[in-house]
């Protein structure tokens, strides 16, 4: 890693940074855990919380995701308060963040990502049960299109409901109600939350391919401030950061969203990253799915200059070699290319059509 300004060189000193946060329990968890990671490598500085805030996303809990629009539910107000220059960083879940951010906005880092595959909890009465061991038409829980579309696939004897909230309404709405033999979560939201002994089921790659960015946080900050970009660049993870920008590339190419079920799974193995991207439609009938890899060993150039600002699917990440994350954007690019080949475009606008009447 780059070795980190003297204290004093990012022009923050004798001031406090802000970082905002939306209100929920698990989003409080995240910031915590960036804030903490900052005040250990810039012990010199004064990190506060800003007073949380309600998103769209979190007041309007009667209507699916996919529903309400594209990806900056949770994120729009916290932008604002961002441009407003009420708060300096603010930390996502990288899946929440659009794969094109509003103009003055960019992603200063990515962390390193916790485990990015789905899973299942399931209602007491079902506990050392698995998916497939479910009697016929138990109903799951979740309000992903994604999961529902290759589980439905995966499982044809389950159904599948929408279930909004945030982590711990979703859990109480399983265990205090009848409603839900099971629900889908993120393994890497219930882990943040210390409830990973509720995880009875891992879904691999081969059950469920993940959300683009699931598992990693993203701090975002304004584009311009070079001194809060400097400092949160340090919690870059390089792999992570190549991963996470294959995954976005893909999906802006496909130009999905919440509103029609794209996966990925990512692996970084010996400097060659392999992308597996899928499209699906609602019910998981139809479905395309290919693997692609590229290789992303490059050496690190002090890339000083006008290259300073330059941002792949949204992401500044100033010590993970350009080369490198051209590398991977150009393989999202290419994978979801290929895809719409073989006539993905079809299946994720019948997709959105049907999501759309629903």
């Amino acid at each position: 890693a780059d070795p980190l300004p003297p204290q004093g060189e990012n022009g923050v000193d004798g001031r406090a940074i802000r970082v905002g946060t939306r209100r929920s329990q698990l989003a409080r968890i995240q910031t915590d855990s960036v804030v903490m990671m900052l005040r250990e490598l810039y012990p010199d500085l004064c990190f506060e919380i800003a007073v949380p805030m309600s998103t769209t996303g979190d007041k309007i809990l009667d209507t699916a995701l996919s529903k309400i629009g594209e990806k900056s539910l949770f994120t729009k107000e916290l932008e604002s308060a961002l441009e407003r220059n009420e708060v300096d960083l603010v930390v996502h879940s990288l899946k929440d963040l659009p794969t094109s951010l509003p103009p003055g906005f960019t992603i200063g880092a990515v962390c390193k990502r916790e485990n990015p595959l789905d899973a299942v909890v399931f209602h007491p009465k079902n506990c050392g049960k698995t998916l497939s061991l479910l009697p016929e038409k138990s109903v799951i829980g979740t309000s992903s299109l994604r999961r529902a579309a290759q589980l439905k696939k995966k499982f044809p004897h389950l159904e599948f409901k929408d279930i909004r909230g945030n982590l711990n309404t979703r859990l109480k709405k399983l265990d205090e109600k009848e409603d839900f033999s099971a629900i889908i979560l993120a393994a890497a939201g219930l882990k943040r939350m210390g409830w990973e002994n509720r995880i009875g089921q891992l879904l691999g790659p081969e059950d469920c391919l993940y959300a683009v960015g699931q598992g990693a946080l993203a701090v975002e900050v304004r584009a311009k401030d070079q001194e809060i970009l400097n400092m949160v660049s340090a919690l870059h993870d390089a792999d992570t950061v190549l991963c996470c920008i294959a995954e976005r590339a893909f999906m802006k190419r496909l130009e999905g969203g919440c509103s029609v079920p794209v996966a990925v799974n990512t692996l970084l193995k010996d400097d060659q990253l392999y992308l597996t991207g899928a499209v699906y439609s609602l019910d998981g009938s139809d479905s395309l799915k290919e693997t692609m890899q590229i290789g992303v060993s490059y050496p690190h150039q002090n890339e000083d200059g006008p290259n300073d600002d330059v941002q792949h699917v949204g992401i500044t990440a100033k010590n993970v070699p350009g080369q490198a994350q051209e590398a991977a954007e150009n393989l999202g690019v290419e994978l979801a290319g290929l895809l719409l080949s073989k006539g993905a475009k079809h299946i994720l606008s019948v997709a959105r059509q049907l999501n759309d009447a629903r």
